[in-house]
């Protein structure tokens, strides 16, 4: 990939958190500013409408999304170990920007709507796709390697059971929205652009009711606390998103429910740290294990282990056991578990301890400790 390519979520100005309807709106705004129509002759504005193009097509899609949250660009590099063969983004933007507004709302962002031009009243009253959730669930470091099952709890709407979903009393009318003329949309000035959007007051229905219903307030849904099992892939990292199809609010007027989606937070773990698919750990060893050698125990998320100290063992040596990291969710492959050996320095000493090092010290020539006698050799001009 490039080097400088920016970040998606820079390109289109929003936070790594944003909603799937922040993103939505963000570029709608930006692609109207920069779309090669409105701009002309400006190549600085096809370059950003293309860079806008394709933030958009990635941070649109859950699946892409959650990958570029992962492994950034290298998600799409099929040379890289993180793209997995995973083609790159490269819709064509103006597909993107058709899909993003659909048909009827290009002409007006680009012409302030129908206007005069009598265009044709549409039903929106039928059915509308429920609102996507988003639910924040933290693990341990072990539960991330290992995958698990959770069940989380949390509120969401669900359909009302007083009015089946209708949003009206038994009984009541159906009447046109007076604020929008039945068409569900009303147009909005933005400047030099007109944007079209749903109707406040109905909600983009079109139509109200004569008597909404006392339960739900017509809204046709009412809060419900709910729970969801979560199946947890082993080798997922923080800020990975999982989704469950149809587990988010429910739909208006019988449409169908919207997604959740789970983004994990992997808690800080007192012994290991982790680095992609590897993991480190520090593992201390006396002054006296670092000089003569010896075998070490050391932890690993799925027991101990040993590891063969060389007779000398300096502070800060890395050992490196192959294939005891964390598991690639894009393949089967592990990562390794990375061993520090962190030389502990007695503190205190008795008499008789302080009496032999000091003999042992009187033992030693220049020779014990070469990096020693390499340093003085080449410092030696600094202590004239």
């Amino acid at each position: 990939m490039p080097a400088t390519k920016r970040d998606f979520y820079e390109v289109l100005e929003v936070a790594k958190n944003a909603s799937d309807e922040e993103i939505k709106k963000a570029y709608r705004k930006l692609a109207v500013k920069h779309h090669p129509d409105k701009n002309p002759g400006v190549k600085t504005a096809e370059e950003k409408f293309k860079e806008l193009g394709e933030a958009y097509a990635v941070l649109s899609d859950p699946q892409k999304r959650a990958a570029y949250d992962q492994f950034g660009h290298q998600a799409f590099d099929p040379r890289s170990r993180a793209g997995g063969g995973r083609p790159a983004p490269g819709q064509d933007p103006f597909d993107v920007f058709r899909q993003a507004f659909g048909n009827s709302d290009i002409f007006d962002a680009f012409f302030g709507g129908a206007g005069g031009g009598g265009g044709e009243d549409r039903d929106h009253g039928g059915p509308a796709h429920g609102e996507d959730l988003r639910y924040d669930l933290e693990i341990t470091l072990e539960e991330a390697v290992a995958g698990c099952e959770r069940e989380i709890k949390f509120t969401k709407p669900v359909k009302c059971e007083t009015c089946a979903g209708a949003g009206a009393e038994k009984g009541s009318r159906i009447l046109k929205c007076t604020q929008c003329n039945g068409r569900g949309r009303v147009v909005m000035s933005r400047g030099i652009f007109s944007i079209q959007q749903a109707c406040p007051k109905c909600q983009g229905a079109g139509q109200v009711v004569e008597k909404p219903c006392r339960t739900c307030n017509g809204e046709g849904r009412a809060n419900q606390a709910t729970s969801v099992r979560i199946r947890i892939p082993g080798g997922v990292d923080t800020d990975s998103r999982l989704r469950s199809s149809g587990n988010g609010s429910a739909g208006f007027r019988g449409g169908p429910a919207g997604d959740l989606y789970v983004v994990i937070r992997v808690r800080p773990h007192d012994i290991f740290q982790r680095d992609g698919d590897d993991l480190l750990c520090e593992v201390p060893i006396s002054f006296v294990q670092a000089t003569l050698g010896g075998e070490v125990d050391v932890p690993t998320l799925s027991g101990k282990a040993r590891i063969h100290l060389p007779a000398g063992t300096q502070n800060g040596a890395l050992f490196r056991l192959k294939g005891r990291g964390v598991k690639n969710l894009q393949d089967s492959s592990h990562g390794d578990l990375h061993v520090r050996m962190s030389v502990e320095v007695p503190t205190r000493l008795n008499a008789e301890q302080r009496a032999k090092l000091e003999e042992f010290a009187h033992l030693c020539d220049e020779n014990v400790n070469p990096q020693s006698k390499s340093f003085l050799e080449r410092a030696k001009g600094f202590f004239r």
